[in-house]
């Protein structure tokens, strides 16, 4: 039996001490080790991997701190659009699903999509309507609005500009370079491991824009032989260097251990062409790596017999 392991993200950026105040930052903190903690429980009770990454992304798309579920940002129209996948490494079926609206945990809906239908992603309305012949939790727009995400809007809109953001805690400009996705992977004491990452996607976003997290490959992977990742950054770069299938490749085919594969990647690659952002790693060893090139990256990890991690800045 292996022991298990778990990772979440709560997004990267340029998150700076030095504009973070000690309430929102223990706010921050609580978040993540809640999240954590739902996780463990599971994979503590000899649950699985994809349980326990599923749980644990609940938990931060209940959290209006974080840019997903419930703290989704508004698109230029002033709706919610959000996008999630899940995988799971032991049969590499995965389920994703993008632009869906007013669905309380689209994570769950990932889940869903890959185990109840003969699909890995699907889309806007289409995926409302599977949502509900599957009775999927819905929510109503208030439930959604966050006064902190509504008043990021309204500064996009005055520049027309499209914000890569994670919070309100500082001012629009900061705002441009934050990453707002939520994931988890994770390692079971069965040996699997499983990978979920959800997003609300840009402040101020049009025409239907969906970035890497319900891309299998680009935001989200997972293969027992390999390695299981969450991506969170500037997604149409991530897209571009499919960043997760890339490091399972390079562990694959190259032979290089986990922490090398996310650095030629995270620190090397996507650097070279202006991609910024992080990801959280497991491989089935239970090696956990948490690599990013920004400011900082919300991080949290927990291994059985071992101390909790929780990190924010670099």
């Amino acid at each position: 039996m292996s022991k298990y392991a778990i990772a979440i993200h709560g997004g990267a950026g340029t998150i700076l001490k030095s504009i973070m105040t000690p309430e929102k930052e223990n706010q921050y903190t609580q978040g993540l080790k809640d999240a954590i903690e739902v996780g463990e429980t599971i994979l503590k009770n000899n649950g699985s991997s994809l349980a326990a990454v599923e749980a644990a992304v609940r938990s931060l798309e209940n959290n209006p701190l974080f840019n997903a579920g419930r703290g989704a940002v508004f698109t230029n129209d002033g709706k919610n659009e959000m996008d999630a996948s899940i995988m799971r490494g032991d049969t590499l079926e995965a389920g994703a699903v993008a632009g869906i609206k007013n669905v309380k945990n689209p994570i769950s809906l990932a889940r869903s999509i890959m185990e109840k239908s003969e699909h890995v992603l699907m889309c806007g309305e289409g995926a409302a309507k599977f949502a509900k012949s599957i009775n999927t939790e819905f929510a109503d727009d208030s439930y959604f609005f966050v006064q902190a995400r509504f008043d990021q809007l309204q500064e996009a809109k005055k520049t027309d500009g499209v914000f890569l953001d994670h919070s309100g805690e500082a001012n629009a400009e900061d705002n441009k370079q934050k990453f707002g996705t939520v994931g988890a992977v994770a390692l079971d004491v069965q040996g699997t491991i499983a990978a979920a990452t959800s997003t609300g996607g840009m402040t101020n976003k049009k025409f239907g824009r969906a970035g890497d997290s319900p891309i299998i490959g680009s935001g989200t992977y997972a293969n027992n032989k390999t390695c299981a990742i969450s991506c969170t950054g500037h997604g149409e770069f991530f897209i571009r260097a499919v960043v997760a299938y890339d490091i399972s490749c390079l562990m694959e085919y190259k032979g290089l251990n986990l922490h090398d594969a996310c650095y030629e990647v995270v620190n090397k690659k996507l650097v070279t062409f202006g991609g910024e952002g992080g990801l959280i790693a497991i491989d089935a060893k239970g090696n956990i790596d948490l690599s990013f090139n920004s400011e900082g990256m919300y991080r949290a990890s927990k291994k059985e017999g071992e101390a909790l991690f929780v990190g924010i800045y670099k």
